[in-house]
């Protein structure tokens, strides 16, 4: 073997001759830890890898991966690469027409799925055209009527690869020594905001160099524990879970379910923790609705102590100066409020936790960097492999996303563009060479499609926002809408917010209520409601959207650069922004500009000057029936506070 392994089974084998009894993986299964050696993860992928030869998987080949978080799904992925095929992770909660789309453009000739769920899925989206001639699941239930003929359990691959084991392994040995940094290690779909997903060719060499140069970057080794829990389909997940876990060879901890992984979190305690700004908003939700059903001397300790945390915590964390009555009220503050709520939240061990994926509020990411909890901000892309910029220790600001990761080259185009090259840029969008080109030039600068600049001094990168939405309001104020939509999101009660008004006169917004924060404001105040329709147009519920955007428009005058992206009218939808409807990605990003196609009529309606409006929405079920939904919305008018003088300059 050489000195630096040039695939992921070679790491495998590596992490298994040098550290084969430490744990690699774990799940929970009836309430039940299980784990498994890096030597008894070897010994798992090789049979099912000699399994798939004995089915007759070839050099080349695509297969399909659709499940929850499991070991065996994981292993899967390794098993593929051993046999010299290609592994495709596909988002497990994806509809039937995507996931058909997927089948045909990558050509899939086999599947290892989860459970029944993605048999019926995968089924209905092959048909009878398709090259699919195989399907592995895990877990039997249901399937025991289900027609064999192409259907196969999990463990039966692997007792057939051990049975043939003699027969089949110099061919086995033989494709996995031939793996190089070049050939292929993934293929991963984008999540598809402005159309068709697309198919990310990912080499060894780009998984293997990022996934060691942010190990060393953060200084990741085998004794951290990670929680995956995030879609396997997604390439941070992958990065974390397969490139740097067997990198650094530290443990991978698969919850039993996503209804479990808030107590499974707790019970691993993980080390090393990424989390998309939606779960960090989601738990701060959680928090906050807690601490409003305690009693009036707990809520007001927590006040107390939180503020201080926001003032002194992050100077703490980074060292900084702090003085000595500061940090003795800290550390009160840290046994009575932190610590406790930090073992709560399963954060009581954490050395280094990440948000990426989109902008995180600033206010979200100090709550959380007050507790003591080194939350840094890491920017990239799937045809990065993930990492762009990181934050270094002690350099950590929620207004940047940190300097270039080890490796990585960035410039800022005369637009305001930001472009990257690096050694893990994507090798080639698959069957789509237009695109490829598009993306990245002849040099290997990729367009990121998002408008950025360097701050003087630091050389720390801050995103504004995508290229394509950052515009110019008719007066020629900026008009960047993330930045608006992250501070309206920093409330419990609004889940989603998205913020209309390139080449308007003035900005727009439609809002979704969080269904719990505002259930359970309701409960406590004794207002009924009967759907989630009629809860988001009530008028106590309207007035406290108006007090949220009017405080968010009082920060947002403050800015002389973007203060003209004010709200001046809103409405709160009648239905949550949903992936099966198109409005958000998989990933749960905005596709702005399919909610603003939608959703004219009520977009027409705002700037119209309309008090309210008729609205009719097709919706999805969740059994995929289409159906819809009819509302009387009404339109909010919205307090504006005087903007700064740059702007007003401008409008003039």
């Amino acid at each position: 073997m050489s000195e630096t392994p040039v695939s992921i089974p070679a790491l495998l084998a590596r992490n298994a001759d040098r550290i084969g009894d430490r744990p690699a993986n774990r799940e929970k299964e009836y309430g039940i830890w299980q784990s498994w050696t890096w030597a008894e993860v070897a010994e798992e992928v090789e049979a099912l890898a000699l399994g798939l030869l004995d089915l007759g998987l070839a050099v080349g080949d695509r297969v399909v991966i659709s499940g929850r978080n499991r070991p065996a799904l994981y292993w899967a992925m390794v098993a593929v690469q051993r046999c010299g095929a290609v592994p495709v992770p596909i988002y497990q909660d994806a509809a039937v027409d995507e996931i058909a789309y997927q089948l045909d453009h990558c050509g899939a000739v086999m599947a290892v799925v989860g459970d029944q769920e993605q048999v019926d899925k995968l089924l209905d989206a092959a048909g009878d055209a398709a090259p699919l001639r195989q399907m592995i699941y895990l877990d039997p239930r249901g399937l025991r009527k289900y027609d064999h003929a192409k259907l196969t359990s999990f463990e039966d691959v692997q007792k057939a690869g051990r049975d043939a084991r003699d027969r089949l392994l110099p061919e086995l040995d033989k494709r996995t020594e031939a793996l190089s940094l070049d050939d292929i290690c993934v293929m991963l779909y984008t999540s598809g905001t402005t159309g068709r997903p697309k198919g990310v060719i990912l080499s060894n060499r780009n998984i293997i160099e990022t996934s060691k140069a942010s190990c060393e970057f953060d200084h990741l080794t085998e004794a951290e524990d990670v929680l995956a829990y995030l879609p396997m389909a997604w390439v941070g997940d992958f990065i974390f879970s397969i490139g740097q876990a067997y990198w650094a060879g530290f443990c991978v901890n698969c919850p039993e379910s996503p209804d479990t992984m808030q107590v499974d979190l707790r019970e691993i305690g993980p080390t090393y923790y990424f989390a998309p700004p939606r779960v960090f908003e989601t738990q701060l939700t959680n928090v906050m609705i807690r601490m409003e059903d305690a009693t009036r001397i707990k809520k007001a300790l927590f006040d107390y102590f939180m503020d201080h945390a926001q003032r002194v915590g992050p100077d703490i964390l980074d060292g900084k100066p702090v003085s000595t009555w500061d940090k003795l009220k800290y550390r009160v503050g840290e046994l009575v409020i932190y610590g406790p709520l930090k073992n709560t939240l399963g954060f009581s061990r954490i050395r280094v936790g990440y948000t990426a994926g989109e902008a995180i509020g600033p206010e979200i990411f100090d709550f959380y960097r007050g507790l003591g909890i080194n939350l840094k901000q890491l920017y990239g892309q799937t045809e990065a492999s993930v990492f762009i910029t990181q934050q270094p220790d002690n350099e950590v600001r929620s207004d940047t996303v940190g300097v270039a990761s080890p490796g990585v080259e960035i410039r800022i185009d005369d637009k305001g563009e930001v472009f990257y090259r690096s050694p893990g840029v994507f090798a080639e969008y698959y069957k789509n060479p237009e695109s490829t080109a598009d993306t990245k030039d002849a040099d290997g600068w990729v367009a990121t499609g998002d408008a950025g600049f360097f701050e003087e001094g630091t050389g720390h990168l801050r995103i504004i926002d995508r290229a394509k939405d950052v515009g110019k309001l008719a007066g020629g104020g900026m008009f960047a809408p993330k930045y608006v939509e992250n501070k309206l999101k920093f409330f419990p009660n609004i889940l989603e917010a998205v913020v209309f008004g390139a080449g308007r006169e003035t900005c727009v917004a439609f809002l979704n209520i969080d269904l719990n924060a505002v259930g359970n404001w309701a409960e406590r105040n004794n207002i009924g409601y009967g759907s989630y329709q009629e809860l988001s147009q009530h008028p106590r519920v309207l007035e406290m959207m108006r007090d949220h955007v009017a405080e968010v428009n009082e920060s947002i005058a403050q800015d002389d650069m973007l203060s003209g992206c004010q709200v001046h009218r809103f409405v709160v939808l009648h239905k949550q922004l949903d992936a099966d409807d198109g409005e958000l990605t998989r990933t749960q990003k905005v596709r702005r500009a399919v909610i603003g196609e939608k959703f004219a009529d009520i977009l027409d309606a705002l700037y119209g000057g309309k008090d309210e409006i008729y609205t009719e929405t097709e919706v999805t079920y969740e059994d995929g029936r289409k159906g819809q939904i009819k509302a009387t919305l009404k339109i909010q008018d919205a307090q504006v506070f005087p903007v700064g003088g740059q702007v007003q300059e401008a409008a003039e």
